[in-house]
Formats: structure tokens, sequence, C-alpha cells
């Protein structure tokens, strides 16, 4: 869903992902037992305790089960594992989700390697990141299936032959996002600190997915005419003096200027956001249905 304005349609991630959770409900009704999703939160992480509270509640929403276990900001990382390989033996659980980050002088990597495969619906695991690469089936990352998700709202199902230029190259994001496009038959390109020009390989793009953490350095002259902008980042930065609030919420790109250029942009809040979300749901369902099969 697209909301048109005088410059660039804003691509609702709100209503894409709230028309996501609907089909999910429907299709929960039709399994036999609905699907139990265990999050995992160590510490107390203020943004991981509100991004925790609204997975749960997606989840409960749409008829799954949740399960929520919390441990101290003090746990080893014995004590991590151990959790996670209870839940793995739990033949109740269908989906594992380790809140990251995780506190200091813990390695979430080596954690996140504990969790069964069937049950990583975060997409995470080894196994999961060479079935991508590979283009087997398996189960996705969320934030960059959301993403593609959105770019299809726009410009439709069929994204082949379309350069995706994909800004930032981390594991969580950027990687598997260019995974995911390539599959769509688009060309992709990923762009990094090292990249040069990198403003002049922007505008190239037909799709530019900004991923790389850094309030709004995508400027609207890095976006070609038209372009659809997917803006993966969420930063908090501080508003002038005498704001009614001390901080607000940014992207990676500035949304003003790149929205007076292209012709799809997300918001920052309620685009790739609650699409995260949605899709984690989704991967959860998928999960319980392969793992009943």
């Amino acid at each position: 869903m697209t909301t048109k304005t005088n410059a660039a349609a804003l691509i609702d991630g709100k209503a894409i992902a709230s028309e996501l959770l609907d089909t999910l409900a429907a299709e929960i009704k039709q399994l036999r037992a609905a699907p139990t999703l265990a999050v995992i939160l160590v510490g107390e992480d203020p943004a991981s305790e509100v991004y925790v509270r609204n997975k749960v509640r997606t989840a409960e929403r749409i008829g799954m089960q949740s399960l929520h276990f919390r441990l101290p900001a003090s746990a080893s990382q014995a004590d991590v594992e151990a959790q996670i390989a209870e839940l793995n033996q739990n033949s109740d659980v269908d989906g594992i989700l380790l809140q990251l980050p995780l506190p200091a002088g813990l390695d979430a990597d080596a954690a996140i390697e504990q969790i069964d495969p069937a049950k990583d619906v975060d997409g995470l695991t080894e196994v999961n990141a060479g079935r991508l690469v590979l283009g087997k089936s398996g189960l996705r990352p969320c934030t960059p299936y959301g993403s593609v998700l959105l770019a299809k709202s726009a410009l439709g199902d069929d994204l082949s032959g379309l350069h995706v230029v994909v800004v930032g190259r981390s594991i969580l994001v950027g990687k598997p996002a260019a995974q995911l496009f390539l599959a769509e038959n688009c060309t992709v390109t990923v762009a990094h600190s090292r990249t040069r020009d990198l403003a002049a390989l922007c505008r190239t793009a037909d799709i530019l997915v900004a991923a790389v953490g850094r309030p709004e350095m995508v400027r609207g002259d890095w976006v070609k005419p038209g372009a659809a902008v997917i803006d993966v980042g969420i930063n908090r930065v501080d508003t002038p003096p005498g704001s009614e609030r001390p901080t607000r919420l940014v992207g990676d790109v500035c949304f003003d200027e790149a929205r007076a250029v292209a012709g799809y942009i997300t918001p920052v809040p309620g685009g790739v956001g609650p699409m995260t979300i949605a899709c984690l749901m989704r991967n959860t369902v998928q999960a319980a249905r392969h793992r009943r099969a």
C-alpha cells in the first residue's frame, strides 16, 4: 500500500504489515495447534525490552503462543546457551528468537549457532544463511525479507532487471538483502564505507536500500529520480532546543530531501520496522508447518 503525495509515494509499512498479519492469523486458524514463539531477552536494554514487548503482543494478537525468557545482564555464555538448548529440545516450541544485542562480554554469533536451524526464526544461523546463498528454501532474515516485500508493494511483484544498490554490508541486513534481491532477478550492487563515489553509485539505483546506521547519511541528490527508497535505519537524534521532545527517530536517509526526488519511499518510523515484526511472525508460522509436516 502506498500513499500518494505531491512528491514520492509513501510506502506504508504499517498497512502492509497489517495485511500480512491478517493473512497469517487466518492461516494459524487452520493449524491443529497454534505456533509457539520463544523469545530470550538478556539484560535490561530499554530498546530491546520495547522490541520484545511488541513482538510478544503481535504474536498473541494473531493467535500464536508466546513464551518469554528473561536472563540477567550477569548471565554467562553458558547460561544463554543452556536456555537455547532447553528450547531446542522443547517440542512445543516452533521458533526461538534471541533478542540482540547481547550484553558486553557475550558472544552473539556463538549463541545464535546453538539455535536449531529449524527454529531459527531470525534466519541468522549458518545453515539458514547458507541456504539463502545457495537459493534453497529456508527461514529468511526478517528485515531484509520485509524490505523486498516493501519494494514489491511499490513496484509490483516482478522486480526482474531492476538495479538495486544496498548501502551496507552487515550480516543482519546488507548481505542477506543482496541475496534476496538477486533471487528476484535484480542486478545488485553492495556498497559500503570503502566504496568510491558512493553518491554517484546510489544515483544509478532503481531500488536504493539504506542500511548503514548513520542518521540521514543518504541525501536527496544521491537518489535517482523516480527510484524506490527503502530506509532500514532507525536512529535517535537530538532535536533543536525548545522542541516538544528532546529526541526524534530518523532513518539513514534524509527523508525530506529524498522524498522530493524519489518515486516511492519508506518513512521512519512506520516503514521497515513493522514489516520486520510481521516477517518474524511469518517465519514462525513457516517453521511450525515444516516441523509438523
